[in-house]
């Protein structure tokens, strides 16, 4: 299966209020980046932080809302093609949200990697104009990716416990972007990796190969951090 983290901690200060519950196109960034997700993940893990009660119980009555306009129809159509029973979310809270995305990241990447994902794909919840067919795009390049490396011999590897760290980037006009896609080896380093800078800084130390993948999507390199940006 594949596991989707959405980083929804932050203090938002330049937003003004939190980001999650901020709105485009008539949604939430939080209801955006979750069926963004939903598109190539059979389930995603949200980690939320600062006024998380109230972030959970705001987005929580706005996926009903959405729901009874059938708006999740077609995401749950999505879902039982690429293999998942429904539309599934877990909610952890990082009591250190304080500390930056990264301690997020990490505990993210901890929580995903309890559901033995084959691969994990990583969006920062002030990106709501991602594309859906970028996420898809990524997954797939990701999964040939890693099937590929199956057949060249991942078993001998795998003897020796190290597997395979490989990220998939997405860029836009040779700009990195989101969501970040990361095989299971690469997310157990990054959630071990107490040393790193930022969640950049984890993927470069720890894993083998970096990839990237370039989309003609402008929404991965679009950060949201105020209301007019």
């Amino acid at each position: 299966m594949n596991v989707g983290v959405m980083l929804a901690a932050g203090a938002s200060r330049r937003m003004g209020s939190p980001k999650p519950l901020a709105r485009t196109g008539g949604h939430m960034f939080f209801v955006h980046g979750v069926r963004h997700l939903w598109s190539a993940c059979e389930a995603v893990v949200v980690v939320l932080g600062k006024d998380a009660r109230r972030v959970r119980g705001e987005v929580e009555k706005e996926f009903v809302r959405v729901a009874g306009t059938g708006a999740l129809h077609s995401d749950l159509q999505a879902a039982h093609r690429h293999g998942a029973a429904g539309l599934e979310v877990h909610f952890v809270t990082n009591r250190g949200w304080r500390s930056g995305m990264l301690s997020s990241a990490r505990l993210g990447l901890r929580v995903a990697l309890r559901l033995r994902p084959e691969q994990v794909l990583v969006l920062p919840v002030d990106h709501p104009n991602v594309k859906t067919a970028t996420v898809r795009t990524l997954a797939e390049a990701m999964r040939v990716a890693l099937t590929s490396y199956e057949g060249a011999g991942r078993r001998k590897t795998r003897a020796r416990g190290d597997g395979f760290a490989y990220a998939l980037v997405p860029r836009y006009r040779h700009r990195r972007g989101h969501p970040v896609a990361l095989s299971p080896a690469l997310a157990r380093a990054v959630a071990a990796d107490g040393g790193a800078e930022d969640l950049s800084d984890a993927v470069r130390r720890n894993a083998r190969i970096v990839g990237y993948l370039d989309c003609p999507d402008p929404g991965i390199v679009r950060n949201r951090n105020t209301r007019r940006s």
